[in-house]
């Protein structure tokens, strides 16, 4: 078996060794050069695969922000082939700064729906995430919530949340504009905010934690963090979080959950085309899709893939079937919106 070969770099540490990157192996025959979001670790099983079905190596910078901006400023020299993130706001991103290029592919269109990728094939997704409400097991008798009902005054002093201008609140304000339309919208948002049990902050985790304290009842989180956390070795109190948690699907009952989505793109000058091409048809497969979820705790984005067992424990998903197109275009709005009312400044005392 040929194993991948990988590459991981900080972005402190992208820059100096951008040139020995390009240098050693990156336009060599045989490799596709993957810049990625994502950790090395959760997709190094994924990329192992790759390369013992197909023999094309992967090399891999990982660069925990300004990724797009590498790329552009490398410009036609650059050895990125495909760009591996999270979120459509990040995939977004990259379109408008320009590192993309459009690819069609019947592959990849039959196995990923029309609502998980770019309409011109900038980008395309391949798990999701759902952004459900976690519920204290104990102190929360409920098992069905919607978003709106976020803003009912009973939830007063027990909401917790991360950042309004975090990117994974941005899509879900971005799909409730896309519903309900800004007026409406803003005026939840105000009822979210009046029922905050503290200033937003922190990760998904700590509002699990938050939750297991007794700071506050519910909070708004991304599924996949639940998995992180019930499987957590090296900081195992995360397993007493996510013990002390349920997971609420909301609006199950009629439009659907929101959802993302951990994507890819082809990027604009890729040296390696065809084998980009060749790995992003790979994760779009039904084999790589699977091997995605079950590693990164997410949703197969082809409805006739389970997820894994760890992924159904938590119950049955329904998700929206908005558009991620429809979602894009409204972050813009969803960010003004949460600084317009001041969601980041928490409740009012």
């Amino acid at each position: 078996m040929i194993k991948s070969f990988t590459k991981t770099f900080s972005l402190a540490a992208a820059a100096p060794l951008a040139a020995a990157f390009l240098a050693t192996s990156a336009l060599a025959d045989g490799v596709v050069n993957v810049y990625s979001y994502r950790q090395p670790e959760l997709i190094k099983p994924l990329l192992d695969a790759f390369t013992a079905d197909t023999g094309i190596k992967t090399n891999v910078l990982f660069l925990d922000k300004g990724l797009e901006e590498k790329i552009a400023e490398e410009g036609a020299n650059s050895p990125a082939d495909v760009i591996l993130t999270v979120d459509i706001g990040r995939l977004q991103a990259a379109e408008d700064k320009g590192v993309t290029q459009s690819l069609t592919s019947d592959l990849i269109n039959k196995d990923i729906p029309a609502q998980y990728r770019d309409p011109e094939g900038n980008w395309f997704g391949v798990t999701t995430r759902a952004r459900v409400v976690y519920a204290s097991k104990e102190r929360v008798g409920q098992d069905a919530i919607t978003y709106e009902e976020l803003a009912d005054p009973k939830w007063k002093g027990k909401i917790c949340t991360r950042s309004g201008q975090h990117v994974y609140t941005i899509g879900l304000i971005a799909s409730m504009i896309a519903h309900n339309g800004p007026e409406k919208t803003e005026e939840w948002l105000k009822g979210v905010k009046a029922n905050l049990a503290r200033k937003p902050d922190g990760g998904d985790r700590e509002q699990a934690k938050a939750i297991f304290a007794g700071e506050c009842d519910i909070a708004l989180g991304n599924t996949y963090y639940v998995g992180q956390m019930q499987t957590s070795e090296k900081n195992p109190e995360q397993k007493e979080w996510a013990a002390a948690i349920k997971v609420l699907f909301p609006n199950a009952n009629d439009r659907g959950t929101h959802v993302n989505i951990s994507g890819m793109a082809l990027a604009k000058n890729s040296p390696n085309k065809e084998n980009a091409v060749k790995l992003m048809e790979f994760l779009a497969s039904d084999k790589g899709q699977t091997l995605y979820g079950e590693q990164v705790f997410e949703y197969p984005v082809e409805p006739g893939i389970k997820p894994s067992e760890i992924v159904q424990g938590w119950g049955t998903l329904k998700p929206d079937p908005l558009p991620l197109a429809d979602i894009a275009k409204n972050r813009k709005a969803a960010s003004e919106l949460v600084d317009k009312i001041g969601f980041d400044e928490g409740p009012a005392t």
